[in-house]
């Protein structure tokens, strides 16, 4: 990735996200419980004001969990943006806290299960749960992996994110537009893919399969993947621990017969996987994302 030129992050109209910066810094110093009970009180705050994410996440969750009656709909909805809100502040962690106080606070559960058979190539599939970025530096910290990175609108973002991801074993980051052949060539090199394709990026390349029982556009590259390179698909989730204790990394089992003869079904089965894990602990997904937002031709928007 090419470096952000310092003058471009010394604009003015970047004063508030340094000031972000800033506050980030300071409340990295602080211990776990206090900086979780600060981003669950400002989550709070937040979903009680009306506003476009609020109803992105009551949309998903009426969608999803339909039968579920709506106090516990609402009250998943206030704990999403908890959830969110730790996460966010969290990040001073990421970008500053020490290697030994972050291996303390994200155990990694099973990390002989990482590279599965230990023999075929490893993607691991991590859904968009708040804990993702903890799971990835953690990860970043027993060996060296690859990504997709999409580049952040906001030059100091930006800045810090790579700083983040890049502070133990350096990742290779490859940019979305650059296309399938890097993730091909770092598979076929033996590096694990951490990957995410459970978002709704639009109708390139992807096919409509089930999600909650609703059709979902869903990025068909993982078995893709996984048919040109041979790669086993080994899930990873990071649960967020309540009362500020932290983060656990868990690896699952690698798939049998994925990917098997379908492109649909194949893609199917990771959504039911994601479901499944949902199901598990439904505010720490990310609702915030217009899941439902590219619909089959001739549907109107699910979103109002």
């Amino acid at each position: 990735m090419k470096p952000t030129r310092p003058g471009k992050l010394l604009r003015p109209s970047l004063l508030p996200a340094w000031l972000g910066v800033g506050a980030l810094w300071l409340l990295h110093w602080l211990p776990l419980p206090l900086q979780a009970a600060l981003g669950n009180a400002l989550g709070w705050l937040i979903a009680l004001l009306p506003g476009k994410r609020r109803h992105v996440v009551a949309t998903n969750l009426a969608l999803c969990f339909p039968t579920t009656p709506k106090p516990i709909r609402d009250r998943w909805l206030r704990q999403t943006f908890q959830a969110s809100m730790r996460a966010a502040l969290e990040h001073g962690l990421l970008w500053w806290g020490s290697e030994t106080r972050l291996r303390r606070l994200i155990q990694i559960d099973n990390p002989e299960a990482a590279m599965g058979d230990g023999v075929r190539p490893v993607i691991w599939l991590a859904p968009h749960f708040v804990g993702l970025d903890m799971g990835g530096t953690r990860l970043s910290m027993e060996r060296q992996a690859a990504s997709m990175y999409a580049p952040a609108r906001n030059p100091v973002s930006d800045k810090l994110m790579l700083h983040g991801r890049s502070r133990f074993f350096s990742p290779v980051l490859i940019a979305k537009n650059d296309g399938i052949k890097p993730v091909l060539k770092t598979l076929r090199d033996g590096l694990p893919f951490y990957y995410l394709p459970d978002q709704d990026l639009g109708r390139l390349n992807a096919v409509f399969v089930p999600f909650f029982g609703i059709p979902a556009a869903t990025v068909s590259a993982l078995p893709r993947l996984a048919r040109l390179t041979g790669a086993q698909i080994v899930p990873v989730i990071t649960r967020q621990l309540p009362g500020g204790k932290g983060y656990r990394v868990r690896f699952y089992p690698p798939w049998d017969n994925f990917p098997g003869g379908d492109l649909e079904t194949d893609v199917a089965r990771m959504n039911a996987f994601v479901e499944e894990r949902i199901l598990e602990m439904p505010p720490q997904y990310l609702w915030l994302h217009r899941r439902f937002k590219t619909r089959p031709e001739g549907e109107a928007s699910l979103y109002g």
